[in-house]
């Protein structure tokens, strides 16, 4: 069973970084907008969760958990 964990952690280890080196950097430029003016209410806004960077950010999301949860029941099997 620890042997699965380890392995399952280092799979997570490897998709975390590759996911979070495949997404774009959020430099809003100067001003973030507020001099430049853009819109904080835009259609791309409004559904940025159904473009592949939103998915990017709720793997980042779904993998981040995923690898405290291993990280932590691995620890706990470290203490008994």
């Amino acid at each position: 069973m620890k042997l699965a964990l380890q392995i399952a952690l280092m799979v997570v280890c490897v998709l975390l970084v590759v996911i979070v080196l495949l997404q774009e950097g959020k430099d809003a430029g100067f001003g973030g907008g507020a001099f430049t003016g853009q819109a904080g209410d835009t259609y791309y806004s409004k559904n940025k969760r159904h473009t592949v960077e939103g998915k990017l950010e709720i793997a980042t999301v779904v993998l981040g958990i995923l690898f405290f949860v291993i990280a932590m029941s691995l620890n706990m099997s470290f203490l008994n």
